[in-house]
Parts: structure tokens; C-alpha cells; sequence
């Protein structure tokens, strides 16, 4: 009976001591590693033919701007943009610059903006570069010597899971990596499996989901490092999340040792 007694309290001990000191290992926190450096003053390139051929889709924010050497005809399509906000439909994008958005073309859910002299111009699965080209030559037909401007208005990103503040973000440029973005949501926590972070990019037809290892240096020549408009970011917990730490608790192992070598005297008084 007393050998049975033991062997229960030993095991005990062993079983709670393992799960009070799990923590998350270095490997799964550090990123960019495997990145082949020779040594410390090597250096290794990662090819990444950054392109940015994103094709506009409704609910994007087209910011639109005619040059001329005519002041007041390029003045008449450059105070017009906040006026068309009211003809299109909104999104509801409206946090951070509002100015960007206000006085930006917001595409409607047929595809289509506002604009003045051309009236509605079809722009869904268009490039920037495409709508730059079809609105230049709209106007080139009433205003000889002008210079068309076209920027995606508001880039949207939405950042969500084992992050320090997940939520969505608008970034006023053209293009941002998968470090950028996790930056801006104050990074990846201790239980975050960078392993597998999953990239939601919206297409025509849906929405396709990938997924990239941050840990890997590859990462960086991947073809989803840089991301696109509205798209979602997922960092997954790891599993350890459910019980385990970030760090060794010794003060807690420390009492449950103690508590064990307490219950393991009381029992073998007892048994005596």
C-alpha cells in the first residue's frame, strides 16, 4: 500500500512539474532564421521582383488628379473628388487620413466611378496603371497637354490573432511587406506561431488563403511577402497557449515542490 502511495505522489510530482516549466522555445520566436550567413560579415540577396499589380475592386479609394497647363481645367476635376463621395457608395474605411478618402473616387459596387467630363468609367479589375491610361485618354479628347495622377487613396489592412493589437490599418503608400504590416500591430506575441501565419487575399472570384513561415528567411524572396489591398492577416496561437508559459515560473514550481514533499511526509506518517 505504502509503495503504491509513493509511486502516485512521484509521479505527480513529475507530471506537475513539467507542465508548470513548459515555455516557448527560442526557435518558435526568433524570425529570419535559416538565413545562410557564412559569417559575421557576410552577406546573403533575396531575390523578391516586388510588382504591384493589384486590380482595383469595388469599395477602393482612387485618388485622382489632372494636370494642365489650363489652371482652371485641371482645378475643376481636382475639387470634384469630395463631391463624387456622395454618388458612390461608402465604405467603411473612413479611419485615419479622411482627407485621402474624402476627397478621393470610392469604385461603387458596379465597378464604376464619377468622373467628371467621362461621367461613369468602368474600372473593376483594372490595374492603376490601366485606369491611369483610359482616364488620360478621356481627357485628352477635351484637354490637349494633360497629365493624369492615379494612386489607390486608402491601402487596407486588416491584422488579426496573436498580435499586440490586432485590428484594421490604413497605410497611405503603394505597397507594404508582411513586416511592415505585423509592425504596425505591434508585433507578434511569445505565443504566436510565426510558423504558420495565414495571408487572406481577396480576389476576384473570392478569397484565397495562403499560408508563410516568418521564421524562415525564404520569406523574403516569397511572392506573398509583399501584401495587397484588403488583405487579412492571421497569426495562429501555438498550442502550448492552452497551458503552458512564456517563461520558466520557478516561484510556482517552487511551491508545488514544496507542497509535494509536504503531502508525500504527511502520507508516510500517516501510513506508519
Amino acid at each position: 500500500m505504502r509503495s503504491k502511495i509513493v509511486r502516485f505522489i512521484i509521479v505527480s510530482l513529475v507530471v506537475a512539474t513539467s507542465l508548470m516549466t513548459s515555455c516557448v522555445s527560442q526557435k518558435k520566436v526568433l524570425m529570419l532564421q535559416n538565413e545562410q550567413m557564412l559569417d559575421s560579415i557576410s552577406s546573403i540577396e533575396y531575390v523578391n521582383k516586388r510588382s504591384f499589380s493589384y486590380k482595383v475592386q469595388p469599395g477602393d479609394n482612387l485618388y485622382i488628379r489632372v494636370s494642365s497647363m489650363d489652371k482652371n481645367f485641371s482645378s475643376f476635376f481636382n475639387q470634384t473628388g469630395s463631391t463624387n463621395m456622395s454618388t458612390n457608395t461608402v465604405t467603411q474605411f473612413s479611419a485615419g487620413n479622411a482627407g485621402v478618402y474624402l476627397n478621393g473616387f470610392t469604385v461603387s459596387d458596379e465597378g464604376q466611378i464619377d468622373f467628371p467630363y467621362a461621367g461613369k468609367i468602368y474600372v473593376k479589375d483594372l490595374t492603376i496603371e490601366e485606369i491611369q491610361q483610359k482616364i488620360q485618354t478621356i481627357i485628352g479628347e477635351y484637354q490637349k497637354e494633360t497629365i493624369v495622377y492615379v494612386k489607390l487613396g486608402v491601402f487596407n489592412l486588416t491584422i488579426l490573432g496573436e498580435v499586440t493589437k490586432p485590428g484594421q490599418y490604413q497605410i497611405y503608400q503603394s505597397d507594404i511587406n508582411i513586416f511592415q504590416a505585423l509592425s504596425l500591430a505591434g508585433n507578434p506575441t511569445d505565443f504566436a506561431d510565426r510558423a504558420n501565419v495565414k495571408i487572406i487575399h481577396q480576389t476576384t472570384e473570392g478569397s484565397q488563403v495562403v499560408r508563410v513561415n516568418i521564421n524562415d528567411a525564404d520569406i523574403l524572396s516569397n511572392e506573398n511577402y509583399y501584401l495587397k489591398p484588403n488583405d487579412i492577416i492571421y497569426v495562429e496561437p501555438l498550442s502550448i497557449k492552452r497551458w503552458g508559459f512564456t517563461s520558466v515560473p520557478y516561484s510556482l514550481i517552487i511551491s508545488m515542490i514544496s507542497l509535494g514533499v509536504t503531502l508525500f511526509t504527511f502520507f508516510m506518517v500517516t501510513v506508519k
